[in-house]
């Protein structure tokens, strides 16, 4: 059996591929590797192309930072947002701070306020050990 199938792939000038090992008989098939192998590869070539990589950028601010500060860092909040990467805010709490949170959801709600024409909060604050997140996607373009 086995030979007449690669006298029959020989005869016409292409392979025998075995495509199914694990039945019983094994399955094969009589076709051109070479250009199966080249056909695969343009495939993952394309899929590979249209893929998005999703960057996660992260900017971290304290419960008491001034608004100058917080300014210019949403300013870079804004460039990222506009490139499309998704954006992690986290405020940071030391010491004492842990006691007063709200000032972080404070400071949350202010840099989602002036980011809501940019982008939308994808995951709300919440609390993660001595930090605060915030995840935000940037809005799609229509």
């Amino acid at each position: 059996m086995l030979d007449a199938a690669l006298k029959l792939a020989e005869e016409r000038g292409l392979d025998l591929v075995e495509v199914s090992s694990k039945s019983d008989p094994p399955v094969c098939r009589i076709m051109d590797y070479g250009k199966y192998k080249y056909e695969q590869s343009k495939k993952a070539h394309e899929s590979k192309k249209k893929q998005s990589v999703i960057v996660v950028k992260e900017m971290k601010f304290r419960p008491k930072t001034e608004e100058h500060d917080l300014n210019f860092k949403v300013r870079h909040l804004e460039k990222f947002l506009k490139e499309g990467n998704k954006v992690k805010v986290t405020v940071m709490f030391r010491g004492r701070e842990m006691h007063r949170t709200e000032l972080g959801e404070r400071v949350l709600k202010i840099v989602a306020e002036k980011l809501k024409d940019l982008g939308t909060i994808e995951q709300p604050p919440k609390m993660e050990g001595r930090n605060m997140t915030m995840m935000m996607a940037p809005i799609k373009a229509n």
